[in-house]
Parts: structure tokens; sequence; C-alpha cells
């Protein structure tokens, strides 16, 4: 009798992973039967139909990001002392260092080595129906990076970005694009960065005050479980969602036999590139950290890496990815401090994309490349990712930044938009995976410290008590 009972306390356990995974698969399906029943390719509006089930499930997800970002950060760090909220800031920004520079120098090495531009040159043109990503310069991309790291108005910050906007003059002879007119806008989105850096020195600020902070740090305490106990019940209609978005996607793509011709070479560099750093570097590095493989905790985050793959945004993921890291018994002082700020400046996937792309259009376009510009590529690419949003296919807006980095015009980024699609939500798993795995690092290398802080704070809380009776 009590292997029946182990199995259905196993099933039970993991009855929403397995969902999710079987959505994916199911959505996938789905969305090549539905392709070929009808004759000729179906409709904006339809697709829209099929695609709503999935913009709901993504929308609640999105609704929970604002505050589960700021009261997790100023909760988590509130509620240790400066130098420990120190130290691990530390850790946290030595090990996304760590595995963007590795993830950028892996995919240089392989497309140098398979180098797929030059089996993929013949035919492939710039497609002029795809308006192309904004007109913009490497240092104006870096310096609004800047800029949104200090948001002027902290309302505006949590529904807009502020983008800089080079306007091109009518006569065009002679002039540069450093010469054009500069304007700025803010864009739709969440200035995530901004935030986080806003949640820290907030937490700081109440760390600081001590005892005369304790209201406030109670009132993100609680606003932080929450939404967390909301994120648990919007986690429930993850299969559903994953499900019609991965259909509609493949609805969506005009040219998926484009995979099998002439990008198939860049499509596989890519692919194997973001698998070899997920279950190699990754491993590496958390096996050096921890003298543990992370194969069993990977093998606990199905559910991450599924809802990952369908929503095509790390951000989005967060809540999901927070959820689980608490099941697994990690420290959630830890999950809710390192893993918000890896969903907002750490994108490997994206970094390693990027190298690649750069590169690959470079041996297309026949653009012989130097050293220095394979370095120039290599520094771009991180910063690039750092500025991406975790949004579905950001890369493809600070891909410019990249391409301008080798001398390539933005309208070059349309030769890739073909596999972009899928190839963005394998880079967007790899970049969940790394938080993930982030947070235990972190939490492993931080434990003897946070012990002492939790034995500190509840003698704290003791000797408060104490004082009250015998007052």
């Amino acid at each position: 009798m009590a292997h029946p009972k182990k199995w259905r306390s196993c099933m039970s356990e993991n009855m929403l992973t397995m969902l999710t995974v079987l959505a994916v698969v199911a959505g996938s399906i789905l969305g090549f039967i539905l392709r070929n029943v009808k004759e000729e390719s179906w409709t904006k509006r339809e697709i829209m139909y099929i695609q709503f089930p999935g913009d709901i499930f993504l929308r609640m997800l999105k609704a929970l990001i604002l505050p589960l970002i700021v009261a997790s950060i100023v909760s988590a760090i509130g509620g240790l002392d400066l130098n420990l909220s120190g130290r691990i800031g530390m850790r946290s920004i030595y090990y996304y260092a760590s595995t963007t520079i590795s993830a950028v120098i892996l995919g240089i090495i392989l497309v140098l080595i398979i180098r797929p531009g030059e089996y993929s040159a013949s035919g492939m043109v710039v497609k002029d129906n795809i308006k192309p990503t904004r007109d913009i310069t490497t240092t104006d991309t870096i310096l609004d990076l800047i800029r949104n790291v200090f948001p002027p108005n902290l309302v505006q910050a949590c529904i807009a970005q502020y983008r800089t906007i080079l306007i091109e003059p009518e006569n065009k002879t002679g002039v540069t694009i450093q010469d054009w007119e500069i304007s700025h806008k803010y864009g739709d989105g969440t200035n995530t960065l901004g935030l986080v850096i806003f949640g820290i020195v907030f937490g700081i600020a109440l760390s600081k005050m001590g005892e005369q902070g304790k209201p406030l740090l109670s009132f993100f305490d609680t606003l932080s479980e929450a939404s967390m106990l909301i994120t648990r019940w919007v986690i429930w209609t993850s299969p559903i969602g994953v499900l019609f978005l991965v259909t509609s996607k493949l609805l969506e793509i005009e040219d998926i036999g484009a995979i099998a011709g002439q990008l198939s070479l860049y499509f596989v560099t890519v692919l194997l590139g973001l698998f070899i750093h997920g279950l190699g570097t990754l491993s590496l590095i958390f096996f050096i950290c921890t003298k543990k493989l992370p194969f069993k905790m990977m093998g606990k985050m199905t559910q991450v890496l599924a809802t990952a793959f369908g929503t095509s945004s790390s951000t989005a993921t967060l809540p999901v990815t927070i959820q689980c890291l608490d099941n697994m018994g990690v420290d959630p002082r830890i999950t809710r401090f390192v893993v918000p700020i890896g969903a907002t400046i750490n994108m490997d996937g994206t970094a390693l994309y990027e190298a690649v792309a750069a590169i690959f259009i470079a041996q297309v376009r026949r653009v012989p490349l130097s050293l220095g510009n394979v370095i120039g590529v290599s520094i771009t690419a991180t910063a690039a990712s750092i500025g991406a949003a975790g949004i579905p296919q950001a890369g493809l807006v600070t891909m410019v930044m990249v391409l301008d980095t080798v001398g390539l015009p933005a309208e070059d980024v349309t030769l890739i938009i073909a596999v972009d699609w899928l190839l963005d939500r394998f880079r967007t798993t790899i970049n969940v995976v790394c938080d993930a795995l982030g947070a235990y690092v972190v939490e492993h290398l931080s434990k003897k410290e946070l012990e002492a802080n939790t034995n500190l704070q509840e003698e704290t809380i003791e000797l408060a008590r104490v004082r009250k009776t015998e007052a």
C-alpha cells in the first residue's frame, strides 16, 4: 500500500508542472495541426481570438511584477543588516557578471568556429516590409540605461521608460547619425531597473532606521506575502495560458521553413551555445561555488522552465521563479533580493544570442572582422543584454547597437527575424535558469552570515519582549 500512496503524493506535488509541460507540447502539436487545416494562412483576427486566453494569463502575471519586485526587495534588504546586504549584493553581481561574460565568449567561439554565415549567405536579403528598430547609437543606448537607473518620477517609472529619439534631417547629404537632432520620449514598459534601484535604496534606509522603520518594513513584508499568495492562484492558470500562447505563435509565423533552410546553421549555433552554457558553463560555476551539481535542482524547476518558454519573458516568469525557489527551501530573503535583480540585469541567453547574431550577419555580408571588432562585439553584447527588457523579443531592440559595433546597418536585423521568435523562447529559459541557480549559489555562500543575522534578529525581538514585559 505504501507505493500507491507515494505515487499519488508525487503526482499531487508535480501535477501543475506536468500540466504546464504538457501544455507546451500540446500547444506545439495543435499549432502545426491548425496550420495545415486551412489552405490559406490564418488572419490576424483569428490568431487574436486563439491567443486571447494566453494574453489574459500574461496580463495577470505582469500585474504582479510591480508589487512583487518593490515589496520583495525592500522586505529582503530591510530585514538584513547593511553589511550582509552589501555582501549579498556583491556576490550577486560577481555571479551575474561571470555568467554573462562566459556566455558571450562561448557564443563568439562557436560562431567563429562553425561560421554559419558563410553557408547561409546565398539568397539572403533584407526584408523591405519589416520596419527595423528605431535608429539609435550605442552611446545613446548606454546613456538611456543609466538614465533609467535614476527615474525622475517613480509613478511614471511604473509604466514608462526613458528613450532617446534621433530625428532624421530632411537633407541627409553629408550628415551622419551622430549629427541627427536629439529628442526623447517615454515609451511603454515598466522601468524595472529604476524600481529595483529604488527598492534597494529604500530597503537600506529602513534597515538604518532600526525600530523606527519596523512598521513600514512590516507593511512591505505583508505586501510581499500577499503578492506571492496571489501568484500561487495565478500559476494554476499557467497550463491554459501557455497552451494558447504557443499555439497562436506557431500560427502567426509566416515561414517556419526558414529554420530548416538558410538559417538552419545559425539556429543550431545559437541553440548549441545556449545548451552548452545552460548545462555546462552554469553547472561548472554552480559546482565551483557549492560543490554540488545543479541537475537535481533543475529537475525541480520544470514549472519555471515551461512558463519561461511559453511566455518568452523572464520578467513575467519572475513570480513563478520566486514561488518555485520558496518551495525548494531557498531562503526567502535571498530569493526576493537576488532573483528580481537577475530578472532585470542578467540576460545570459540574450548576450550569447546577440554576439552570435552580429558576427553571423557580418559573415553573411562578407564583412571582415578584426580582433578589435570581436572584442567590441563582446563588450557591446554584454552591455546590451543588461539594457534588454525582460519582455518577448527585447533582444531585437538592443541588437541594433551590437550591429553598429561592426559597422552594419540596423536593417540587417531582419535577416534573422524569421527564427527569432523560437530562439527567444530558448534564451529566455536560459536567463531564468541562471537567475534561479544564482539565488541558490548566493544563499550557499551567505549561509553562515544569514544564520548569524537570524539569531541576532531573534535575540533583538526577545530583548524587546522582555523589556516590554518589565515595563
